[in-house]
C-alpha cells in the first residue's frame, strides 16, 4: 500500500466519523417526538391538534399546536386527499426533496461498517510493519548520503595534507578506474585513518564523500553488536550486500576498534559476539566472494588494540595518520574556522598558530568559539586578538575560578611558588620559552607557570628533560628558602617529576644503567589501557632503578636551588608584582631579573569570565603550578 492509498484511507474514515458523530449529536439535541400511525396522524389533524409539518417523501414530521411536542409519522405515497386536508385546517406544511439526503442517511447507516474495515485494515498494518521490523533487525544501519545534502569537500580539511593527497588517489581511482587499471593496478579495499580523537578523521570522510561522484554509506562500529547473538554478523552481511548494489561506492566506518579488537582476548570465555561480527567482517572484505568497487574506510583512535586479520595488505592495505597539525597546519585550520566569523584588524592567525602547539583540530574549532562567544558577551561587532588570547588561555590553562578566595598567606604562598618555577624557566637553557606565569586559579590550579616552544617537538633530549626537572623543583625549593615551610601544593610537581625520571631510567636509558628497558607493560584489550607492569629484572636491579632515579631528581633539585638563591633579589620582585599584578608574561619576567622595573600598572585585563564549566586541557609539555591540596591537575602529555 503505497502512501497516497493510504493518504486517501485515512480521510475516508475520518469523514466517516465525522459524519456519524454528526448524526448522534443532532438526534441527541432533537426533541423528544410521539410516534403516530396514519389513523391516529388524520385524526389529529381534523381535531385541529397539528400546527405544523414537514414532508419528506413518506415520512412526516410535525408539532402539536398545543404544548411542544413533536411526532413523526408515515403516509401512504397515493393519498392525494392529504394535502387538502391539511391545507383546509390551516396547518403549515414544508417539503423536502426524499434524495437529497438519502446519502447521509446511507453513509450513517453504512458507518459502523465502515469503521470496523478501517480498523481491520489499520490492525493488519501494524501487525506487517512489525513482523517487518523484527525481519529487519539483522539489516544494516548504514545511512547512505545523497548529494542534495550540503557537502563537506576537501577545501574545508587543513593542516593534514598527506592525508587528502592519499585519500585523494582513491577518488581519482573511482572517477577514471581505467587509468589505473590498464597499467595492472587495483583500487584499495580498505582504507584505515589512525590518530588522535579530534584530529579530523570524520571530517576527512565526509570530505571523501562530498569529492567522490558515487554514493557513500557512514555506520558506526557501535551500530554492529546487539544484545542478541548473529546480529552483528548479518548486519556486516547486509552492509556489503547494499555495497555491491551501489557500486563502485565507499563504506565508512567510524570507530571501528569497536567490533575490530583482537580476538580471544575475551574475558568471560565462551562465544563472543564481536569475534563473530569481526569474522563476518574479515570474510566480506577479502573471502571467497570478492566485492569488487566497495571501498571500506574505517577511522580508530586505537590501532594497537585491532585484529592483525583486519590491517593486512588486501583487507586495509592503506594506514593513512591524521595526525596533529604543525605550525603551518594549525594557521591553516584558524582560517578555515574563521571564515564566518568577522575578525578584527589586530588579529593574526600566524601568532596564534604559533602559540597553540599540540592543539589537534576540534581545539582550534573550541578556540575560535570561545573567541567569539566572549566578543559577543563584551558586545563587539568584531573578535578582537584579547578574545583570542582569553580563550586560548581557557583552554590551555583552564577557566579563571573568581569564585575561589583565596587568603593573603595562600595567595602569598602561590606567588614565591609560581615565581620559582618562572625564575628557573628563564635561566636554564635548554627549556621551553616562558610564555606566562599567573596566580589567578584556574581549573585545579591555584596559580599556573606556562612555557610555549618556538617550534613543534617531536624528539627530546636529555638535558631539556634534566631542565624541566629543575623547574619542576623551582616551585618546592622558593616556598623553603622563602617562606620556611613546605605545602602540599607542589604535589603535582613532584609526582611528574618522579615519573618523568623513571620514564628517563627505564624507557629512555639515560642513566649510568645504560641504553635498556625495565619493566614490561600488560594491557587488557577490552580495557584499553595498562593495569599492572611486569616486573622483568632482579631486586638488585630494582634497587639501582630506585637510585638512579633519586639522584636523577636530587641533581635537579640541587641545580634549581642553585639558581634561586643566586638569583634572590630577582626572586622577591617577581614575587611582589605577582601579588601586584596577578600575571606576569615572560618578557615582564625577564626584566625583573635584569633589575629593571615594570610600568605602573593599571588593570587591563577584562572581568574574570565565570560562565559555564571548562574542561582543563593543558596541551604544553612544560606546564607547572601549585595544585591545591589532595587535587591534581588532570592528564598532561610528558616527553615521549
Amino acid at each position: 500500500m503505497n502512501a497516497n492509498v493510504k493518504t486517501i484511507v485515512f480521510w475516508a474514515v475520518l469523514i466517516c466519523v465525522a459524519v456519524l458523530l454528526w448524526a448522534v449529536v443532532k438526534n441527541g439535541h432533537t426533541r423528544p417526538d410521539k410516534q403516530l400511525n396514519f389513523s391516529e396522524f388524520l385524526a389529529e389533524v381534523e381535531n385541529g391538534n397539528i400546527k405544523s409539518v414537514a414532508i419528506n417523501g413518506n415520512t412526516v414530521k410535525g408539532d402539536f399546536a398545543t404544548g411542544n411536542n413533536a411526532f413523526h409519522s408515515v403516509i401512504p405515497s397515493n393519498y392525494p386527499k392529504l394535502y387538502d386536508v391539511l391545507s383546509d385546517k390551516k396547518v403549515q406544511m414544508e417539503f423536502n426533496d426524499a434524495n437529497a439526503n438519502s446519502w447521509v442517511s446511507m453513509l450513517v447507516n453504512a458507518s459502523p461498517f465502515i469503521l470496523l474495515i478501517g480498523f481491520w485494515i489499520f490492525m493488519m498494518r501494524q501487525m506487517q510493519s512489525g513482523g517487518n521490523k523484527a525481519l529487519s533487525f539483522g539489516k544494516s544501519r548504514a545511512r547512505l548520503h545523497s548529494t542534495q545534502q550540503r557537502k563537506v569537500t576537501f577545501k574545508d580539511v587543513a593542516g593534514v595534507e598527506e592525508a587528502k593527497e592519499e585519500l585523494q588517489e582513491i577518488i581519482e581511482f573511482l572517477r577514471e578506474p581505467a587509468k589505473f587499471q590498464k597499467l595492472g593496478g587495483r583500487i584499495p579495499k580498505g582504507v584505515l585513518l589512525i590518530g588522535p580523537p579530534g584530529t579530523g578523521k570524520t571530517l576527512m570522510a565526509r570530505a571523501i564523500a562530498g569529492e567522490a561522484n558515487v554514493p557513500f554509506f557512514s555506520i558506526s562500529g557501535s551500530d554492529f553488536v546487539e544484545m542478541f547473538v548473529g546480529v552483528g554478523a548479518s548486519r556486516v552481511r547486509d552492509l556489503f550486500e547494499q555495497g555491491k548494489k551501489n557500486a563502485p561506492c565507499i563504506v565508512f566506518i567510524d570507530e571501528i576498534d569497536a567490533v575490530g579488537r583482537h580476538r580471544g582476548a575475551g574475558l568471560g570465555g565462551g562465544h563472543d559476539e564481536r569475534e563473530q561480527t569481526l569474522n563476518q567482517l574479515l570474510v566480506e572484505m577479502d573471502g571467497f566472494e570478492s566485492n569488487e568497487g566497495v571501498i571500506l574506510v574505517a577511522a580508530t583512535n586505537r590501532p594497537d588494540v585491532l585484529d592483525p586479520a583486519l590491517l593486512r595488505p588486501g583487507r586495509f592495505d592503506r594506514r593513512v595518520v591524521v595526525g596533529r597539525p604543525d605550525v603551518g597546519g594549525r594557521e591553516a585550520i584558524l582560517r578555515v574556522h574563521t571564515k564566518k566569523v568577522p575578525l578584527g584588524d589586530d588579529v593574526d592567525l600566524s601568532v596564534l598558530g604559533r602559540g597553540t602547539p599540540g592543539l589537534a583540530g576540534a581545539d582550534l574549532a573550541n578556540l575560535v568559539n570561545e573567541a567569539a562567544l566572549n566578543a559577543a558577551r563584551q558586545n563587539r561587532k568584531l573578535v578582537m586578538m584579547i578574545d583570542f588570547e582569553i580563550a586560548k588561555d581557557k583552554i590551555l590553562m583552564g577557566a579563571e575560578r573568581k569564585s575561589l578566595i583565596l587568603s593573603d598567606d595562600e595567595k602569598r604562598t602561590t606567588a614565591y611558588h609560581e615565581a620559582g618555577h618562572a625564575v628557573v624557566a628563564v635561566l636554564v637553557p635548554h627549556a621551553d620559552p616562558l610564555h606566562k606565569v599567573s596566580i589567578i586559579p584556574r581549573g585545579m590550579a591555584l596559580g599556573i607557570t606556562m612555557q610555549l616552544p618556538l617550534d613543534d617537538k617531536h624528539n627530546y633530549s636529555k638535558v631539556y628533560c634534566e631542565d624541566q626537572l629543575a623547574i619542576m623543583m623551582g616551585g618546592r625549593i622558593a616556598e623553603e628558602i622563602y617562606l620556611h615551610q613546605m605545602t602540599t601544593g607542589a604535589s603535582n610537581d613532584i609526582e611528574r617529576a618522579t615519573e618523568l625520571a623513571r620514564k628517563m631510567v627505564c624507557e629512555w636509558g639515560m642513566s649510568t644503567l645504560g641504553p635498556l628497558s625495565f619493566g614490561k607493560k600488560e594491557e587488557q584489550i577490552f580495557l584499553g589501557r595498562e593495569i599492572s607492569q611486569h616486573r622483568d629484572y632482579s631486586e638488585e636491579t630494582a634497587i639501582r632503578i630506585d637510585a638512579e632515579v633519586k639522584s636523577i631528581i636530587s641533581i635537579a633539585y640541587d641545580r634549581a636551588r642553585v639558581i634561586i638563591e643566586k638569583y634572590s633579589t630577582g626572586m622577591v620582585t617577581i614575587s611582589e608584582a605577582l601579588l601586584e599584578r596577578e600575571t606576569l608574561d615572560g618578557r615582564e619576567v625577564k626584566i625583573l631579573l635584569e633589575g629593571g622595573t615594570l610600568p605602573p600598572f593599571t588593570s587591563t585585563r577584562p572581568p574574570r569570565d565565570t560562565g559555564g564549566d571548562t574542561q582543563q586541557v593543558i596541551r604544553p609539555d612544560t606546564t607547572s603550578g601549585r595544585r591545591m591540596p589532595g587535587l591534581n591537575d588532570g592528564e598532561r602529555p610528558q616527553p615521549a
